[in-house]
């Protein structure tokens, strides 16, 4: 939504150029990027002559790079998992007659894919955050009012929500450092290296909470920007999220009020999955 709302071109995410670096999450992540601006007349405005956009900033144009990264990431991550969960940990270990005092149950691989995915969880939401503070701002934002105010200078549009992203981001970046580089010994120096991952896994609930909550503030600033853009109409399935957004309470563009309930629906919507379903129930099923 964010690419369509802030007049980005979706044609850098052609097949043919993402296949020049061929990673399939990077793949994937354009081909839906793509899918979910399919039929916007508001990506159709800007295709004349009269457009005087070279090329697109960065949090749109690598969207698919950066997205593709954190797709690829976490299948890796699922690898790790598979692979664990059909995995022997006792100590000892008993292998017919064979018993073994051995060191299976080190937490080092799962450690570090979860340390990896607050990473990536990070920057995802680095990105996020960027893309709705071009939407504030009149200089980029290609026509929408400052702050998508109103009554702009009286009016703080979505200020509020922005500083929200950013406090939110700013604490994710502090949850990438990895726990997994650090070890106390214990137990009198026999345990004198340990994986930590209890604490990796624990600041990336606390990350991915932080993440639904980013996203769906884009999604809502997104929504707003879209509707500012009438009578150019987006894309059915950006449509989708719009009209859904209203039943569920949201008002729409207008005078300042009280976000909070808004950017709640808004986070209900994203961590659901309710968000996923609505545009699938437009495009059909997007690529995984």
């Amino acid at each position: 939504m964010s690419v369509e709302g802030l007049m980005g071109s979706d044609s850098v995410f052609a097949p043919e150029l993402m296949a020049l670096r061929p990673h399939p999450g990077q793949a994937a992540a354009a081909a839906n990027i793509t899918t979910v601006m399919g039929g916007s007349p508001i990506r159709a405005s800007h295709d004349g002559e009269e457009c005087r956009i070279v090329q697109d900033a960065y949090s749109l144009r690598c969207s698919p790079q950066v997205l593709g990264g954190a797709r690829d990431t976490l299948a890796h991550a699922e690898l790790v998992a598979t692979r664990e969960l059909a995995a022997a940990v006792d100590n000892p270990a008993v292998v017919g007659d064979q018993v073994e005092s051995n060191g299976n149950f080190h937490g080092a691989p799962v450690a570090y894919v979860l340390d990896f995915l607050a990473i990536v969880a990070a920057d995802v939401a680095s990105m996020s955050e960027r893309r709705t503070d071009r939407f504030l701002d009149a200089a980029r934002n290609h026509g929408l009012p400052p702050f998508l105010a109103d009554d702009p200078g009286v009016d703080s549009g979505h200020m509020i929500a922005q500083y929200t992203q950013a406090a939110l981001v700013s604490e994710m970046k502090r949850l990438a450092a990895p726990a997994s580089v650090d070890s106390i010994p214990s137990s009198a120096m026999q345990e004198d290296h340990v994986s930590m991952g209890w604490s990796a896994g624990r600041k990336l609930r606390t990350s991915m909470d932080a993440l639904a909550r980013v996203i769906s503030v884009e999604v809502l600033t997104a929504a707003r920007g879209i509707a500012l853009r009438a009578p150019l109409k987006p894309s059915p399935a950006s449509e989708a999220v719009l009209t859904q957004l209203r039943a569920d309470g949201w008002e729409g563009p207008g005078p300042d009020r009280y976000l909070s309930p808004e950017m709640a629906l808004a986070f209900d919507l994203v961590a659901s999955g309710r968000l996923v379903d609505m545009v699938q129930s437009v495009t059909g099923p997007l690529r995984g």
